[in-house]
């Protein structure tokens, strides 16, 4: 029996050999989705956040493996969280981590947090502090449904729907391009698909304008993945020169480090940039044959065109299905079955 995973917090929790298996066991269990191994068991899922696909497909995962989800929303269904130690907590949060963390532990067999950074300082959500509490303090395993800096079951879903679609993902050219969006979001998933890319070998070209580069010791790390695994890195500031040859397009905005305490001049900055960074079926043309992807949900006309997302270049909702299947392979690995 392949031995348990204490928790999933990110893309290089499981190494290049676990994610195959895993990929293996997703494939399995895509052809014959209802089982009974996880009867008698639930996840909690804590969600500090909104979401539509991991809420769905965690909830269906769970039942159609025979288990429970039970979804908890902090602050609305249940009381706001505190998640720093030592404080007092004198202000709205009338729970601690610390004690949500275990008590649910003695109710679930693991538990999925979803949260988002706060934006306030970047060197405080690059620790992921929330993730982190509930990891240090539970007494089950912890899965990351999105976090400061990564996103990793929408990673493992991005990588299988790409394998599905070219075979071996080692040595194809992806580009994993910035896209304008009226909104700062979280760096999560280009960190993760990045980090996932590089540790399958792929010909990673990352696109970006000046002032949206990702953390260096994220970028330090995708380096190091993608040398081990007989891939290259490549940043580059002209999403025209990214594209050609190109298998696989993968759009995703992120917010600035540069100003990440300075939302007004980011915005201003980002304005001049409309437009330019956006996927159209021009730059398709340009790639391989490639095929785009998003996590979604996507700004129509603003990050892609109509065009591309109504063309049967449109990879996400293979991708999207997958994120059930992946996330049921990683539900029976973490709870040893």
């Amino acid at each position: 029996m392949t031995q348990p995973l204490p928790h999933f917090l990110s893309p290089t929790s499981l190494s290049l050999d676990a994610t195959q298996e895993l990929f293996e066991r997703a494939l399995e269990l895509k052809k014959r989705p209802i089982r009974t191994d996880l009867a008698g068991q639930s996840a909690g899922l804590v969600f500090f956040n909104p979401s539509l696909r991991t809420r769905t497909s965690m909830d269906i995962s769970m039942y159609q493996l025979g288990g429970h989800a039970v979804t908890l929303d902090v602050g609305v269904g249940t009381w706001k969280l505190e998640h720093r130690e030592g404080r007092v907590m004198d202000g709205d949060a009338a729970e601690h981590v610390k004690e949500a963390a275990k008590v649910l532990s003695r109710y679930v067999q693991a538990l999925g947090i979803r949260s988002f950074p706060e934006r306030r300082s970047w060197g405080e959500d690059r620790m992921d502090p929330i993730l982190s509490a509930f990891a240090k303090w539970a007494d089950v395993p912890i899965i990351n449904l999105e976090s400061s800096l990564y996103h990793p079951c929408q990673s493992l879903a991005d990588l299988l729907t790409i394998q599905e679609r070219i075979g071996s993902p080692k040595g194809q050219p992806i580009v994993i391009s910035w896209a304008y969006h009226p909104k700062a979001l979280p760096m999560a998933v280009p960190n993760s698909i990045l980090l996932e890319a590089a540790k399958f070998g792929m010909e990673v070209r990352l696109a970006h304008p000046e002032g949206w580069e990702l953390d260096a010791d994220i970028m330090s790390r995708a380096n190091q993945l993608a040398r081990g695994a007989g891939g290259s890195v490549t940043v580059y500031n002209d999403i025209e020169d990214a594209m050609p040859g190109a298998r696989v397009v993968y759009a995703k905005s992120w917010g600035s480090i540069a100003n990440y305490q300075h939302p007004d001049e980011e915005t201003r900055l980002k304005a001049a940039l409309r437009g330019t960074w956006r996927i159209s079926m021009r730059h398709m043309e340009a790639t391989d044959n490639g095929f785009f992807m998003h996590c979604l949900p996507v700004r129509r006309n603003v990050v892609v065109d109509d065009e591309v997302l109504d063309s049967d270049r449109n990879a996400c909702y293979d991708e999207a299905e997958n994120r059930l299947h992946v996330q049921k392979a990683l539900l029976l690995r973490l709870l040893g079955t």
